[in-house]
């Protein structure tokens, strides 16, 4: 499922004004700037946008992202959707506005808007992505207290394993302490092998979160400077431009204009070829930069990939002992590491897609690499992400943000999905709830449900 980062939409009030009560919305400041987004948007104006942007959004989220590469998606989501017409408010705070949308073309949209938390209460930023027509909830249904939420997840799941589009785990956490625990479907289809709690999962791109924490260790250790440029470590990287211009910084926060490594290349190379994180560079290391660095933000793996090498060049270990002993040891994730193909583990889940063959469940061994890198593809468990969760709001481990400097917040919301694969770790400190959801069927099985859950998180009251 292709998705869309740090995305506005918006949407005329006189219309959805018609279909949906918008009061709780616009009983604040950040609320009526949003319903302006959305009539800035349908009005087909970019004048009118472009001076929303500039009015209406924070300094910062203008510097991470300036107007006119705004207006350029924008262009890009309204010949996709045309108009947009919210269909429901999932959730209203005082930081964060989460809305469902329609667009005139029938597609669905999924978006947040996240608010300042003083005056004058402008948007900081946003993320959009491409989703299915919504199952709807009744109210009657929708949990409101700790026992109505566990029956009303378990049902939930239930019909999804029913209709067989989800086989995984789930774990939700209330305070660091499970309050719902549960496994389902088969981790090996052919032999008939249950998932249970402690079987490992593929984690796709929550990897990438491991690689961002070890470059922030050697951040903190002055080993690295997140202002170094890549041909200080990478001194024969092919690519001029980018060894001269591309830093440290612009690779953690996808700036750096590095292609990706899937394409082509990737799907006609054997997959056993790819059995250590520098296999992958010379999938992309000849492409030109895709912009300038620094001028836009582009999901890129093959920038988390250089990250490992960085890692590598600066330890002198690579990258899978580096974070082995220096994340995933001191945290007690024993079930946690790149494993190779023909040498997982015992209780270790395959992937299985419907992406290839004749819409049948399919083994994935064939489209993943022999080894996971530094840009995803990793294992865990669940037991493992909760260790992780409350190592980061305990602060005993900490993310770098786009600075290099350890955030504080201990929280964390991040996914990873491929061909039968897809995995969810959402950590809400304010909340207290932590969301784990793994999954060997293709995206967005895990994904989905995991938002559904958290989105139920809100409802609860103690």
């Amino acid at each position: 499922m292709k998705t869309l980062f740090l995305v506005l939409i918006f949407f005329a009030i006189s219309t959805f004004a018609q279909q949906i009560d918008v009061s709780e919305i616009l009983k604040t400041e950040g609320g009526k700037r949003v319903l302006g987004y959305f009539e800035a948007f349908n009005s087909g104006d970019e004048q009118k946008l472009k001076e929303f942007f500039q009015q209406n959004l924070t300094p910062e989220s203008l510097q991470r992202r300036p107007v006119e590469p705004r207006l350029e998606f924008h262009r890009e989501v309204r010949a996709d959707y045309q108009t947009l017409e919210i269909k429901k408010i999932v959730s209203v705070s005082a930081e964060e506005i989460r809305l469902l949308a329609q667009g005139k073309s029938g597609g669905w949209l999924s978006y947040s808007f996240l608010i300042e938390k003083n005056a004058p209460f402008k948007l900081d930023g946003w993320q959009l992505e491409q989703t299915e027509e919504p199952k709807e909830t009744s109210k009657s249904e929708a949990p409101k207290t700790n026992s109505e939420f566990n029956s009303t997840v378990e049902k939930y799941v239930n019909d999804l394993v029913s209709q067989d589009k989800f086989s995984g785990v789930v774990l939700v956490a209330k305070d660091d302490k499970p309050i719902f625990e549960k496994a389902y479907g088969l981790a090996d289809r052919e032999k008939n092998i249950p998932n249970n709690l402690q079987t490992k999962f593929n984690l796709g791109s929550i990897n990438k979160v491991f690689t961002r924490i070890a470059i922030g260790q050697l951040v903190q250790q002055g080993k690295i400077s997140f202002d170094d440029k890549l041909g200080k470590y990478l001194p024969d990287y092919p690519n001029q431009e980018a060894r001269e211009k591309v830093t440290i910084r612009h690779l953690v926060t996808m700036k750096g204009g590095i292609g990706d490594f899937f394409g082509a290349k990737f799907d006609q190379t054997p997959k056993d070829k790819f059995r250590k994180n520098s296999d992958f560079i010379p999938l992309f290391a000849d492409k030109p930069l895709a912009f300038e660095p620094g001028t836009k933000d582009q999901y890129s793996n093959g920038g988390y990939i250089l990250l490992g090498a960085i890692i590598e060049k600066v330890t002198g270990k690579s990258y899978y002992d580096y974070v082995r002993e220096n994340i995933f040891k001191p945290l007690g994730m024993s079930n946690t590491d790149s494993f190779e193909n023909d040498k997982t583990p015992f209780n270790t889940a395959n992937g299985y897609t419907k992406q290839i063959g004749k819409g049948d469940w399919v083994n994935n061994i064939d489209t993943r690499p022999y080894r996971g890198s530094s840009a995803g593809g990793g294992y865990s468990n669940a037991e493992d992400l909760m260790k992780f969760s409350v190592a980061l709001k305990t602060g005993k481990i900490t993310i770098p943000d786009d600075d290099g400097n350890p955030r504080k917040d201990g929280g964390l919301g991040i996914a990873g999905g491929s061909v039968g694969i897809n995995a969810i770790l959402l950590v809400n400190p304010k909340t207290g709830y932590t969301v784990i959801v793994f999954s060997n069927y293709d995206p967005p099985s895990a994904e989905k449900l995991g938002e559904q859950i958290r989105d139920w998180t809100k409802l609860v009251k103690d």
